[in-house]
């Protein structure tokens, strides 16, 4: 006759009203705290630690851009995981609860359940015990709630409703949170944007110009390189102008003929062109170069003022990234004031040059009449001899002409 096996009593935790009403007023007190997001989630894994006493917390919202869900907080050090630990929509239990917008409450086994994804970084995989909550927001999952314990464990109806009502506090929080973080972006951009526009009406060449704008475009959009290229006068190559990088090698980069790559496709079709990844991009020229320096996604925008294209911007992130349409529009704003700063800085220098030759040509004619008038020349021998002086000496008309000018006021004193 076998033995009779007595099973561990399952430990649940339950709370009565005053602990319910105190963790509560926690919760509430934490949404009306003006704390950032990162310092709310820390908050929040803390009251439900203090609550429950699980072995393990997280808490993974809903990426805007990417739509995945990455994990953003945790009970236990996981450093390096935070913000890199990502999961699809419908992948895994947390997954799944965000998908379906429903509670998943397992007691045993929670690593076997067939929804259930592992990751080797987080040893919390092996736990039994699993209780993942919705965090919704206007009907929409941004995020998901998860408590864990190594052991078997019931989780009451009363510690499911708490948990959700944790998440419905927090979801609150959370836009604002993310609405804040995007409002402090846009200032920062602006004011970027107002450097950009500031250099344009200043007096710095344009080389200079050229050089600010990709600095702060590079701060701006995070991105690890930035560039300008501009088109030849033929329109035919792309000629590197100005970069923030500080690699020799890519400031070396050769010109990029216009028929023969993607940069050219944004020359001719006048349209940004955004790519995942270049180094797996058969048509990027330099990927050989792209490897070496570490580059991945690109974003290329056209230069366009006056109807006319005149060249790229182009910017490259580190880690593959996903380009929001705002991002792009960001760029092509900075494209047509940088266009706007070559064509008006053209537009000084031609007014500069028209300004010198007439002033060479005063000079030069005042020139001529005193050989006429001292050395009987003709006008045209006259205009010879300043040419041909020009010539020997390699130095200019104007300035032959101004050393006769010296040497018969000279005479006259």
């Amino acid at each position: 006759m076998s033995a009779h096996k007595v099973l561990p009593r399952q430990k649940t935790v339950r709370m009565n009203q005053s602990q319910e009403i105190d963790f509560l007023r926690k919760v509430v007190e934490l949404t009306s705290s003006g704390l950032d997001l990162s310092s709310v989630l820390v908050e929040v894994v803390r009251i439900i630690d203090e609550t429950t006493s699980s072995d393990s917390i997280f808490i993974y919202l809903v990426d805007e851009k990417t739509k995945g869900l990455v994990l953003m907080a945790s009970k236990t050090p996981h450093v390096k995981e935070l913000g890199n630990v990502a999961l699809k929509v419908g992948q895994g239990i947390t997954g799944w609860v965000a998908k379906e917008g429903r509670i998943v409450n397992i007691k045993e086994g929670a690593y076997k359940d067939k929804r259930f994804k592992s990751f080797d970084v987080l040893p919390e995989d092996r736990y039994e015990a699993f209780l993942a909550v919705p965090i919704v927001r206007k009907a929409k999952v941004i995020g998901v709630i998860n408590i864990q314990h190594k052991k078997t464990h019931q989780y009451t109806a009363q510690m499911v409703h708490l948990l959700a009502m944790v998440a419905k506090q927090v979801s609150g929080v959370i836009e604002n949170a993310r609405l804040y973080a995007e409002t402090k972006k846009k200032a920062i951009q602006f004011d970027k944007l107002v450097q950009v526009s500031q250099s344009i009406t200043s007096e710095r060449y344009l080389d200079e110009i050229l050089n600010l704008i990709v600095v702060v475009t590079a701060e701006m959009l995070n991105s690890q390189i930035c560039s300008i290229m501009l088109l030849d006068a033929k329109g035919k190559e792309l000629a590197m102008k100005a970069t923030q990088s500080l690699s020799e090698d890519y400031k070396r980069k050769p010109n990029i003929k216009v028929d023969q790559s993607l940069s050219g496709e944004v020359v001719k079709t006048r349209k940004p062109i955004v790519v995942f990844d270049v180094r797996l991009e058969e048509r990027y020229a330099y990927r050989d170069l792209a490897i070496k320096e570490g580059l991945s996604s690109m974003l290329s925008v056209p230069m366009v003022v006056k109807d006319k294209i005149i060249g790229i911007i182009n910017v490259y992130t580190k880690e593959p990234h996903e380009f929001s349409q705002e991002e792009i529009n960001v760029l092509q704003m900075v494209a047509n004031q940088a266009a706007i700063a070559v064509e008006n800085t053209k537009l000084m220098e031609e007014t500069l040059k028209a300004k010198e030759a007439l002033e060479t040509r005063k000079l030069v004619e005042r020139a001529k009449g005193i050989l006429m008038r001292l050395q009987g020349f003709s006008e045209e021998a006259a205009h010879k001899l300043i040419h041909k002086k020009s010539m020997d000496s390699c130095k200019t008309m104007k300035e032959i002409a101004e050393s006769i000018i010296l040497m018969d006021d000279l005479q006259k004193r």
